[in-house]
């Protein structure tokens, strides 16, 4: 019989997990690496040692805080240090993704070394809620009051199944939209606007067709990859993709938004409007500036990426919504570990470090799209014009997207069942493989990541 503990990881199957093209990147004043959290290296901030003017002076704190890349974490910590005398925050940062949350595996596997803080890229949570007892309970330090401050699939991801254990605290988000190019969607007779041309591509049925016209008018590919236009479907799906939560059975093979989303790929492979690039290539980010396709569909930390590959193109680009549904890709959490002393002071910091104002100061500062949805309807965010875009209000429009997701499972195994896939479309496109062959090879394969009977 299947168990649902087949679900809990070991310490040791946690170190060496990822993909880099599990997580996503973040837009440091519109000029972001391909990696989401590549950043900086080691930081510290010094906390002032003298205590606040009380008749008892508070007992000192010492606070590590492990984070990810270009963030704006460190700078907070020292606001919070200056109002808070007694806490000493020392940032550590680490500027890649996988050596983060791998240092952070072997800490456990040593039974010592964790951070009181660390920072959990989205793409590792199910992983490490896998071994949720490493960590604290967010929920036994407050984090039920205010749960109703942020998205309510944000929070979820970071959930127990029957919602008592709350591994982390909602930071940044990544919500799917549609980048695409004004010029050459005018050329083909399209809607230059926002509006106009979300309208056009409102559903998939309507996004193949326009596609289609699109190549015989203008000669050029519609949209950039097949893994992103893959992603953009198979996201859809209900509540799970490739695995049960329960017990870790695949089922991915008659999961229909699946299904639908390896045709569709292969229906614009074959009909020649989804470019044959690799994401992260020369020729993606190429392909970007010269205007070999119209649109690339991703999430809103992309925005970065596109800037800072396709200078030449500013101004010519706009952000429109998604058709039929968002997914989400990157964003993190802010998680306490067990081995921590300090869990109160700990989880106090953090649940500053992610309110409303200061989540809109980590946009303003790192372009760190925020998980708390008051802030949408702010003046202070949603008036943000990016002149790259063309002047266009683009957090208007990550808000909206922001609010069309719904939470879906994704499971410590999706990489690897989602790489089976991905290969069997670039077999398609590059080797004019058969697609029902390459489906049922792929589905062979990721038959094999279940859980033994």
């Amino acid at each position: 019989m299947k168990k649902a503990k087949y679900l809990a990881l070991t310490l040791v199957s946690i170190i060496l997990i990822g993909s880099p093209a599990a997580f996503g990147a973040n837009n440091n004043s519109g000029n972001i690496a391909a990696d989401k959290y590549t950043g900086n290296n080691t930081a510290s901030a010094n906390a002032p040692t003298s205590g606040e003017k009380n008749t008892e002076p508070e007992a000192k704190v010492k606070l590590t805080f492990w984070t990810m890349g270009d963030m704006n974490y460190e700078e907070l910590a020292n606001t919070y240090m200056k109002e808070h005398p007694n806490v000493t925050i020392k940032v550590q940062n680490t500027g890649d993704t996988n050596a983060h949350h791998n240092k952070l595996a072997a800490a456990f596997s040593a039974g010592s070394g964790t951070p009181d803080i660390f920072q959990l890229e989205a793409g590792f949570m199910e992983h490490y809620l896998g071994v949720q007892d490493k960590f604290y309970n967010l929920n036994d330090l407050g984090a039920k009051d205010i749960q109703t401050d942020f998205l309510k699939w944000k929070w979820k991801q970071a959930s127990s199944v029957d919602g008592s254990f709350q591994l982390g605290l909602p930071a940044d988000i990544g919500p799917t939209v549609v980048y695409y190019r004004t010029d050459l969607a005018e050329a083909a007779g399209l809607p230059g606007d926002p509006e106009g041309f979300s309208a056009a591509i409102d559903t998939w049925d309507k996004f193949a067709a326009v596609a289609k016209d699109f190549k015989e008018i203008t000669g050029k590919y519609f949209s950039d990859l097949t893994d992103l236009t893959f992603n953009a479907l198979r996201d859809q799906s209900v509540d799970e993709i490739y695995f049960s939560r329960t017990d870790g059975t695949f089922f991915g093979d008659t999961n229909p938004y699946v299904k639908r989303a390896y045709d569709f790929t292969v229906k614009g492979i074959q009909e020649g409007w989804i470019s044959n690039s690799e994401i992260w290539s020369p020729e993606w980010e190429q392909g970007m500036n010269d205007g070999s396709f119209a649109v690339v569909i991703g999430p809103a930390w992309l925005a970065g990426k596109i800037k800072s590959s396709a200078p030449d193109s500013s101004g010519k680009w706009r952000i429109a919504q998604l058709s039929e549904g968002v997914g989400n890709w990157g964003g993190s959490f802010i998680t306490l570990p067990k081995e921590g002393k300090h869990p109160k002071e700990a989880y106090e910091f953090i649940q500053w470090l992610v309110n409303k104002e200061n989540q809109l100061e980590s946009f303003k500062t790192k372009g760190l799209i925020p998980s708390t949805p008051a802030l949408y309807e702010d003046p202070a965010f949603a008036d943000f014009k990016d002149e790259f875009f063309g002047g266009q209000q683009t957090a208007v429009e990550f808000g909206k997207a922001a609010n069309r997701v719904k939470w879906v499972y994704y499971g410590p195994l999706h990489d690897k069942a989602d790489t089976f896939f991905k290969n069997a479309l670039r077999n398609v496109s590059e080797k004019k493989a058969d697609p029902a062959k390459e489906w049922n090879y792929a589905v062979k394969q990721a038959k094999t990541l279940a859980p033994p009977g």
